[in-house]
């Protein structure tokens, strides 16, 4: 019998029973694909990380699941695989300042930093160049959402599919109560599907509503993912670092570095706090970064015939 120790984080929080669950297998060698699968289906949230030595000379090469399917790229499984190294003592005194991980995506960097309370913040640099993609209509995606028209905010940008390395279809609400009152409708959802797009739907509302509930933050967000065993996500750090690559695009500022304070997870009773920054350099978004706080739940040991 083959045992493999596993951790369990939540990420983008500084308390336990907050933010993102991730399972981590810091040593994964001799695990197939099929068994990551089940694996991750097995711990059933919204991704479990599986760690591997380098292939290309940089810290670690990660594979990243949900409970139904392998994804090039994601934000909180980088993020608390990252903490999860730092925290254990997994990686050498030198590596502890920034790391690259190996994924279908790409190249991941992030940053560690360890903070005086003991907290490690991390932050990964995306993949790719945020990019814009299908525009889909309005009041398909509010049937999507059990919303009605006027819920959606239209005056920057239709619902448009956008990508840091892993797509999203990003949807600007009027107000927190159209955001507390989303509900996936599965028959609507199969539709956006059918006209080719991937129904992981990001909604979020800005700060000049979202403040009167929550001054510190600039955006509140919610992510539902249905058709990836996702019915809601916490918080999802490709979904928002996406969108700072959006709001960015959309900004006027034409040189400099424009940051957020993104609260997720709100209405599930999982509050998260993420941090989304995005570089503009003539009038063009060339990088976005996301990061946030993680904390170690548990850790044992899962076997294997």
């Amino acid at each position: 019998m083959k045992s493999y120790p596993y951790y369990i984080c939540d990420v983008f929080t500084d308390k336990r029973f907050g933010g993102n669950q991730l399972a981590v297998l810091p040593d994964a060698q001799g695990l197939t694909s099929e068994q990551m699968q089940q694996i991750a289906r097995e711990f059933n949230f919204p991704e479990s990380t599986f760690v591997f030595p380098a292939e290309r000379g940089n810290t670690r090469k990660v594979r990243i699941f949900t409970p139904s399917t392998e994804v090039p790229f994601a934000g909180h499984p980088n993020v608390g695989t990252a903490f999860l190294l730092a925290k254990t003592g997994l990686l050498d005194r030198q590596e502890l300042q920034t790391i690259i991980f190996e994924e279908k995506a790409g190249l991941v960097p992030i940053s560690i930093a360890p903070q005086a309370d003991g907290a490690i913040f991390c932050e990964l640099k995306a993949p790719e160049v945020v990019s814009l993609g299908q525009s889909i209509d309005a009041s398909l995606v509010a049937e999507a959402l059990s919303l009605n028209l006027d819920d959606i905010q239209l005056s920057t940008h239709q619902p448009i599919v956008a990508s840091v390395g892993l797509p999203f279809l990003i949807v600007e609400l009027m107000s927190l109560d159209a955001l507390a009152s989303a509900r996936a409708k599965l028959d609507a959802f199969e539709k956006i599907r059918a006209i080719g797009v991937t129904p992981d739907i990001h909604l979020y509302v800005k700060r000049d509503e979202a403040s009167k509930a929550e001054p510190q933050f600039d955006i509140q967000a919610r992510m539902f993912a249905p058709f990836d065993g996702v019915p809601e996500d916490p918080a999802t750090g490709s979904a928002n670092c996406a969108l700072a690559g959006l709001l960015a695009h959309y900004s006027s500022l034409q040189e400099g570095m424009l940051c957020w304070t993104i609260a997720q997870g709100v209405e599930m009773g999982r509050p998260s706090v993420l941090k989304a920054r995005a570089l503009k350099k003539a009038g063009q978004v060339i990088d976005t970064w996301i990061g946030g706080n993680s904390v170690l739940v548990s850790k044992g040991e899962l076997y294997l015939d």
